[in-house]
């Protein structure tokens, strides 16, 4: 049994008249669109990469203003419509997700693959083989990196941490608030880690509370809530007290 594919007119046409405000871009058209979109967020996001980047203002529908450099808040705050770079931004975002950092890197390297990709396919090159060669490149990048990472050693070192959460930090925020939380960051990791086992980030816990600046910010080792006292003239201090958690109300419900 034969199957006959549909044209590229009668498939676009099928395509007009499912949506009227549907746009259609063939082959050349739509790469070119493609790495405009991807060089667009590379620009974009390059002046903010790493622990000198700039940071940026967002102001919203309402006129509420976000200072950031992280990437992850850019590409999630701007409200991207272009599908591919949409994709990039995803793709960007859910490297975040998985390690924590670079969101802008991921974009970086998207759009200088892109514009590479650009100038040989102008020259008469194949896309297929620019593909292949950037899939050689990955599995080389990768086995130098399983020969350059540094395997942690027991006692950790407690300045590479230092190292490694103010540089990550710095990237996200300013120097001065990157160094004032670079300790708690590290302090916090060290309380919650048992030996042998993952780490469970669950068990710390980050509070938005009033404060007149963000180097008031602090780590309490224990159980913080927040809820204020009953009555202003409870005790605010109370040492070698027995605290009683409940999951149930001890309210009086009328029924």
């Amino acid at each position: 049994m034969l199957q006959l594919r549909p044209s590229t007119k009668s498939a676009s046409a099928a395509l007009k008249l499912a949506n009227p405000n549907a746009e259609v871009a063939r082959r050349g058209q739509a790469l070119q669109m493609n790495i405009t979109a991807a060089i667009g967020l590379q620009d974009v996001l390059k002046s903010n990469l790493g622990p000198k980047g700039t940071i940026k203002m967002l102001v919203d529908g309402s006129g509420g203003i976000k200072l950031t450099k992280d990437g992850k808040v850019l590409l999630t705050e701007m409200q991207i419509q272009h599908p591919t770079a949409a994709m990039i931004a995803k793709a960007a975002t859910a490297q975040d997700d998985i390690t924590g950092d670079g969101t802008t890197s991921v974009v970086l390297l998207v759009g200088e693959l892109l514009k590479q990709a650009e100038r040989y396919i102008s020259e008469g090159l194949h896309p297929r083989i620019i593909t292949e060669g950037y899939d050689i490149a990955k599995k080389e990048a990768l086995q130098f990196l399983e020969t350059f990472k540094t395997p942690t050693t027991e006692p950790l070192d407690r300045e590479l941490l230092r190292s490694v959460a103010r540089t990550s930090l710095r990237t996200k925020v300013s120097r001065e608030i990157a160094d004032t939380l670079t300790e708690a960051v590290v302090d916090a990791v060290l309380a919650i880690r048992r030996e042998g086992e993952p780490i469970d980030l669950h068990m710390v816990e980050i509070m938005k509370m009033m404060h007149r600046s963000e180097t008031d910010s602090k780590l309490v080792r224990g159980l913080v809530l927040d809820h204020g006292a009953r009555h202003p003239d409870m005790p605010k201090r109370v040492e070698d007290a027995y605290i009683l958690t409940l999951n149930v109300s001890l309210e009086y419900e009328k029924r």
